[in-house]
């Protein structure tokens, strides 16, 4: 095999579309790797995020390329005109969405997986095994029994959309999946909080419930789910005739980072014989902080649990999992025998339950591979640390932001997100937001809290220090100031008592 590799004609056909020079494919390859590696490593030197100009997006807008091009060519194209224009979370001025900022180790991580070029469907082979061993470490850090299940996939939208598919089989049997949810499926509903994202409220709509079976729960001062309206809620539903089946409750909400009281909800659902399903998308992985872990009280408890390796986890992107408390329910809601999926006794396609089994993916990349080795390279101590980490700059920038009367504070900093404004009309935040980002120093995000527009800062990025936290308060005044003269809006005290 080495005489194949350093011979750069060996192995060359007409049909075969490995290099025709290993060599000078080697060559360009480690450039390649270098250069990725400066970009991480040099980071700081370009900025969060820049807009596309036109002459950008005109230059990829060609015809379908049915002649070959050169490698060297393509890699420069991406160089110019792909590369300098990326999101951004890569950088630690990156604040805005809940995006991870990835490692150059889950980077070599990723070009081993794909030199392997392994479908994790199912058969008998060792990146199979992997994924295996992550789902055990996952099952014991989250207090699951034996037989517990789980899976990889894109992200948590899927992970909650296979949750409310496992409930649904859970709650209607195994014949749902051949003759549809039927009259009682139309009778289930589903609760979670209005401080739930979006993609629970999609995930209903997929399965074929519809938005309107899930009832979205008022919550308390913190963004918590409150739990005494939902048992109302789901009393009132039995009352009438509805079949409650699915509690999701959210362990990080999309807006302010909220935690729900997980075991009053756990216990809720125990008593209720609900499926008791936890949105864990950045939160869950606060399971690796000592300091933070507490916080997720009752989340063992949890029947399923979605969560992201990339967000918190650090993992290059996608990397989403679910994990199921009952195995045999997890492989009832997506099991289909089929004669090209048979297992044997022996052979490639020896083994029992396949990934395929619990999910509806046949064609499956190695996901758990750049995970495995992020998890193996730096501890789940460090990461746990990584995490602690970014909520303590969160609450760096809480005490920016309450110490400048140019600014205010929206909503409480529950883990590492902080929602706050320049003291002025959401027209002008507006564009503070886009200002700010298109300077290049950082890249917040927004969202409505109260009726208020607010600028959202989720601190993420393992790369992320308080300079980076001074750079983003210095820049939003800046340009806060800029839009309004320096002048900014006060509170009218309330009128005296009469």
């Amino acid at each position: 095999m080495n005489e194949i590799i350093r011979n750069p004609k060996a192995g060359a056909t007409n049909g075969s579309l490995d290099p025709q020079d290993w060599s000078a494919f080697r060559d360009l390859a480690h450039r390649m790797l270098d250069e990725a590696i400066d970009g991480i490593a040099n980071v700081r030197a370009r900025p969060v995020w820049q807009p596309i100009p036109n002459e950008v997006r005109a230059a990829i807008r060609t015809d379908v390329p049915r002649e070959a091009t050169d490698l060297a060519d393509v890699y420069r194209e991406f160089s110019e005109h792909v590369a300098p224009y990326a999101t951004g979370n890569v950088h630690p001025g990156f604040m805005g969405w809940v995006h991870g900022g990835g490692t150059a180790v889950g980077m070599v991580a990723e070009m081993l997986a794909a030199g392997l070029n392994a479908n994790l469907a199912g058969r008998d082979h060792m990146p199979i095994e992997v994924e295996r061993q992550i789902v055990e470490w996952m099952r014991g850090l989250f207090g699951f029994p034996q037989g517990a299940s789980g899976i990889f996939v894109t992200g948590t939208s899927v992970a909650n959309l296979m949750a409310v598919l496992v409930a649904r089989t859970n709650a209607l049997g195994t014949l749902a999946r051949q003759h549809g949810i039927g009259s009682d499926g139309a009778l289930l509903t589903a609760y979670a909080s209005k401080a739930a994202h979006g993609c629970i409220s999609r995930a209903m709509d997929i399965a074929g419930f519809g938005t309107d079976a899930l009832r979205k729960i008022e919550v308390d001062a913190d963004h918590r789910i409150d739990v005494a309206a939902m048992r109302a809620r789901i009393a009132v539903d039995r009352e009438v005739g509805f079949k409650p089946f699915l509690v999701t409750a959210s362990a990080g909400t999309v807006d302010i980072g909220a935690i729900d009281d997980l075991r009053a909800i756990a216990e809720l659902c125990r008593e209720e014989g609900i499926w008791f399903h936890v949105d864990g998308a950045f939160g869950a992985l606060a399971i690796l902080s000592p300091e933070l872990a507490p916080l997720l009280d009752g989340i063992a408890l949890a029947d399923s649990i979605a969560l992201d390796f990339h967000k918190w986890g650090q993992v290059p992107y996608d990397a989403g999992f679910l994990l199921v408390r009952d195995g045999e329910r997890h492989r009832q809601a997506f099991a289909q025998p089929a004669a090209y999926l048979s297992r044997e006794a022996r052979g490639l396609a020896a083994g029992t339950v396949w990934p395929c089994d619990l999910g509806p993916d046949l064609s499956r990349g190695f996901r758990a591979l750049k995970t495995w080795f992020t998890l193996k390279t730096f501890g789940t101590d460090r990461l746990g640390e990584v995490i602690a980490r970014s909520c303590a700059l969160a609450r760096y920038l809480e005490t920016r932001v309450l110490a400048e009367p140019r600014l205010e504070l929206l909503a409480p900093v529950n883990l590492n997100i902080v929602c706050f404004r320049y003291r002025a009309a959401d027209a002008v935040n507006r564009e503070i937001v886009a200002d700010v980002q298109e300077s290049g120093i950082a890249a917040p995000s927004s969202t409505i809290l109260h009726g208020k527009f607010a600028i959202r800062a989720a601190i993420v990025n393992h790369r992320t220090a308080e300079s980076d936290i001074d750079a983003l308060v210095a820049a939003v005044i800046r340009f806060g100031m800029q839009r309004t003269g320096g002048l900014i809006e006060v509170e009218a005290p309330p009128l005296a008592a009469r």
